[in-house]
């Protein structure tokens, strides 16, 4: 978290050997362990000097989960786009060809092929080998961005929809909009050790941002969610999702709890096959909560829009409480739920953390502005 990391981060040296870097971000991506942890940690072992490039990592992933939340709209264009691009695929056979190729390691370029194997095999990549196979997948490959995000999504362990859509989205030059990230030759020598010297022919040059594909620009700014607390002396059906799974923070043994359901969305990620490594993660990750609860909670089907109502019902909860749930294919699946719930007059109401509350209304426009007020958010939320 100090200064080994600001030096090396950079740096991706293969399979087995990222010791530059924290190996934390599938735990950060589901609070198994938070933010606010993490960045305290750091503070304490390397000072705010020392742990400023690690701190300023962290803060990347809430500014775009902070930045979908300002902007929905984002979100729903890329699940339509992923169907769509996928429907044109399917009727090019030359484009699915090369699709395949790609998507199985076979397009005849070292780095990237040995980067779909290790993100296929451990669900895992360095984040700067993220940038150049996006950039290699766009410009030099020309298949659709939104494929190329599907795909991380379906096999990236720490995969969430803000960081993978909006990541994807900065290398093709759609989020700052008119600059797009070129994967050059140089770069990945160098900040490979030399594991891979691709030729100049091997990838594109001079590219051209995909800005004009979309030339009615980004949506206008949405103001904030806000979510509604839960009573206190209502019976409760606590709901347990993958996005916060450090629940006993909330300290939900003040509400009267009448039962736990917990939901396993994996299968929501992609309209495409959802890597195995990912669901077990997940399941895992939820499992882990309920002991730490020492509950037996109920598993939701989430196939079924009514369900979470009926579980409600049968329990005889009066509403329904569970973590901030933000934009992504969980919060769509609750939009869906929560129209059966008003019927059932059911409130579903939840808990947002103070670090959401602090950073997300910063993120309007580029990172900038939220580094600006890094120092003045860990004072808001004490963490010095």
């Amino acid at each position: 978290m100090g200064s080994q990391y600001a030096a090396k981060r950079n740096f991706d040296f293969g399979p087995g050997n990222h010791n530059s870097v924290s190996n934390l971000s599938p735990y950060i991506r589901r609070r198994l362990i938070t933010e606010a942890e993490v960045v305290k940690a750091a503070l304490e072992l390397h000072g705010s000097e020392g742990a400023e490039k690690f701190i300023q990592e962290v803060f990347w992933r809430s500014y775009f989960k902070g930045w979908l939340e300002r902007r929905p709209d984002v979100w729903r264009s890329y699940c339509k786009g992923v169907q769509t691009d996928l429907e044109k695929i399917q009727a090019d056979p030359d484009q699915n060809a090369r699709l395949k190729r790609a998507e199985a390691g076979e397009t005849g370029i070292a780095c990237f092929d040995a980067w779909i194997s290790e993100l296929t095999q451990t669900g895992y990549l360095h984040n700067h080998a993220r940038m150049w196979f996006a950039s290699i997948w766009i410009f030099t490959l020309k298949l659709p961005w939104r494929i190329g995000a599907d795909f991380f999504y379906r096999n990236l362990l720490d995969g969430d929809p803000a960081s993978n859509t909006l990541g994807w989205r900065w290398v093709a030059g759609l989020h700052t909009r008119g600059k797009a990230y070129e994967a050059k030759v140089w770069n990945i020598a160098k900040y490979t050790g030399e594991r891979f010297t691709p030729l100049q022919s091997d990838i594109a040059s001079d590219i051209q941002p995909l800005d004009r594909s979309e030339p009615e620009g980004l949506p206008a700014l949405q103001p904030l969610r806000r979510p509604t607390g839960p009573e206190e002396n209502l019976p409760t059906a606590l709901l347990i999702t993958e996005e916060d799974c450090s629940i006993e923070t909330f300290q939900p043994g003040t509400l009267n709890i009448c039962s736990t359901g917990i939901v396993l969305a994996s299968h929501l990620r992609s309209p495409r096959p959802v890597a195995d490594h990912i669901k077990a993660f997940e399941a895992g990750a939820l499992a882990d909560v309920s002991n730490r609860l020492k509950i037996n909670p109920c598993q939701i089907n989430m196939r079924d829009p009514t369900a979470l109502a009926v579980w409600a019902k049968e329990t005889g909860a009066q509403q329904i409480v569970t973590a901030y749930v933000p934009e992504g294919p969980t919060r769509d699946w609750l939009r869906e739920a929560e129209t059966v719930l008003h019927e059932a007059k059911i409130p579903l109401c939840e808990w947002r953390r103070d670090w959401d509350a602090e950073v997300w209304p910063h993120a309007t426009a580029s990172f900038f502005k939220v580094k600006q007020k890094i120092p003045s958010i860990l004072s808001s939320l004490e963490i010095c």
